[in-house]
């Protein structure tokens, strides 16, 4: 790694940041494309695209969305595929055509999918052929018209077997034939701002049925220069190689990865399947990377793969991690590998999604999800609405150009999730540390009330994260008739590992109050976990 990097000093910089520095996240591509013609954009299965073809093809995309589908400004559009080079390609098309792209996860169940596809009222879907089961069992309940079926390999022109199309589905299009069909037809480019809907990102749905956030080409644009202004070391305009083994569909990734860099003019591999040990580590240790997002369980199966020290990590600027809490053992782990922690950031789909970010070159593990991005205001609120003291917690509430307007019709939900100046009311509960660095404690939700005292899963799970034995662990409130409520703790054992219930209870009781001592331990095979990469407490309650 080059260790001449310079080190960021933007916490104390007071930078603001331009949110109409482009008037939509098109044109920030428009300008890639001219810039970086002949530069490798995508690297993925079937192939590879440079930015003129990526041009090209979501071009002619979009001249036949317009052409022959009648797709006008604002249309709901949903893209439901995994790291695909015809993600990036689908996207393009649809947001060049004016439309707004319903992001869709490719391995929702068929009520997740009808409830998505009826809120957002989605007439034209873009699908991978591996997920058409999902959409015949539930297309007849909703109000799709056209299906256009996405395979392996499309926009390369190589030839991959691909899942069949459900033969339920009649009269679905395929996207390799309408990038063909929309070459001699005619583009006519959208006048879009910043105001003009960009993407519908729905939440996970944890409280009940999931909701969009209703982001515009303003949010994206702005979240995207404020990263770069976050991390300039890692944004150098041409250089950078990006390893994206999150999914593009969360929005994570979709703007880091995808737009942020992708206006940078690098080159991006995408991992279309992170699950799969070989496609993880193969791309980074076939890319060359520089810069890379993950979850921390992603980082936590590098670091133990054989192969980690194939990877070349001479041209290595940053690991940003997301999504989920990143661990110090995990942390110092990938330190020992790179020379540099990992760069923990904080956000929510309804915040384009980053909100504060850890600055490069800073000493040893923080704990903390960093500082505020620029032109980005946060507060902490006690359960009065009054603003928590120094050193004490309160609800996360954020305000910047990056904040949605609200809900996608969801007006009621919008009153109660604002405060009545204009701060977005996250759920979180986080304490500044005396750097000004933010710290998450926990979810409101997940809080365990032991004989009324409060109980952060998050804590516990790192202290025992630090036990070799231990792969991942996670910890939920389950009822007692003592406390209330008392912790139960999930363990996964490393691969190899010996651990007993005792060993787990004393260290726990070395760093950690009686009432957080977990009460009872379970050993588990496998931590049940979202496509994210995010441990689901939710469904450990049940266990």
């Amino acid at each position: 790694m080059d260790s001449t990097m310079p080190q960021t000093v933007w916490p104390e910089q007071k930078v603001e940041i331009n949110p109409n520095a482009y008037s939509s996240v098109v044109e920030m591509f428009e300008q890639a494309f001219l810039a970086y013609p002949d530069k490798t954009a995508y690297v993925g299965v079937g192939g590879k695209l440079t930015y003129q073809e990526v041009d090209r093809l979501s071009r002619d995309f979009a001249a036949y969305l317009q052409s022959e589908l009648g797709v006008k400004r604002g249309d709901r559009i949903a893209l439901m595929a995994p790291n695909l080079l015809a993600f990036p390609l689908a996207m393009l098309g649809i947001i060049r055509a004016g439309a707004v792209q319903v992001n869709v996860n490719p391995l929702y169940t068929p009520h997740e999918l009808e409830h998505q596809l009826n809120d957002a009222g989605v007439e034209t879907i873009v699908i991978f052929s591996g997920s058409t089961p999902t959409l015949a069992e539930i297309i007849g309940n909703t109000p799709v018209k056209t299906v256009i079926t996405v395979n392996l390999a499309d926009g390369t022109g190589a030839e991959i077997p691909s899942p069949p199309v459900d033969e339920r589905l009649t009269k679905t299009l395929r996207f390799a034939d309408l990038l063909e069909a929309g070459e001699p037809m005619d583009f006519h480019p959208v006048d879009l701002n910043g105001d003009d809907l960009l993407f519908l990102q729905y939440t996970g749905g944890t409280t009940g049925l999931s909701k969009a956030a209703a982001l515009t080409h303003r949010n994206l644009v702005a979240n995207t220069e404020q990263t770069k202004e976050a991390l300039p070391e890692a944004m150098r305009p041409g250089q950078e190689v990006v390893v994206t083994p999150l999914p593009l569909y969360h929005i994570f990734a979709l703007m880091v990865n995808l737009i942020t860099y992708g206006s940078l003019g690098a080159t991006n591999y995408l991992v279309a399947n992170p699950r799969d040990p070989e496609q993880l580590i193969g791309a980074y240790r076939d890319s060359g990377f520089s810069v890379s997002t993950a979850v921390n369980t992603l980082i936590a199966g590098l670091v133990a793969h054989p192969d980690l020290e194939k990877i070349d990590f001479s041209n290595y600027r940053a690991m940003i991690g997301g999504g989920a809490p990143v661990q110090e053992a995990i942390s110092n782990r990938w330190k020992e590998k790179t020379g540099h922690h990992i760069l923990e950031g904080y956000g929510l789909s309804e915040t384009s999604p980053v909100l504060t970010l850890n600055a490069m070159g800073e000493d040893g593990f923080s704990a903390a999800v960093g500082y505020p991005l620029p032109s980005t205001d946060i507060i902490l609120l006690d359960d009065n609405d009054n603003i928590a003291g120094p050193g004490e917690e309160g609800e996360v509430c954020a305000k910047g150009p990056q904040v949605m307007n609200g809900y996608w019709n969801r007006p009621e939900e919008n009153k109660a999730n604002f405060t009545e100046d204009g701060y977005f009311r996250t759920g979180d509960i986080g304490v500044f540390d005396d750097k000004g660095r933010l710290k998450i404690v926990d979810r409101k939700k997940d809080m365990v009330l032991v004989s009324g005292f409060n109980v952060y899963p998050n804590e516990i799970e790192a202290h025992v994260a630090k036990l070799t034995e231990v792969a991942e662990c996670a910890a939920v409130g389950v009822p007692d008739e003592k406390t209330g409520e008392a912790v139960r703790l999930f363990i996964a054992i490393a691969a190899g590992a010996e651990l007993t219930e005792d060993q787990v209870i004393a260290h726990c009781r070395e760093d950690l109050a009686g009432y957080k001592v977990p009460k009872q331990i379970r050993f588990i095979d496998e931590l049940p976990k979202s496509t994210v990469g995010k441990i689901l407490r939710r469904e450990l309650r049940d266990v």
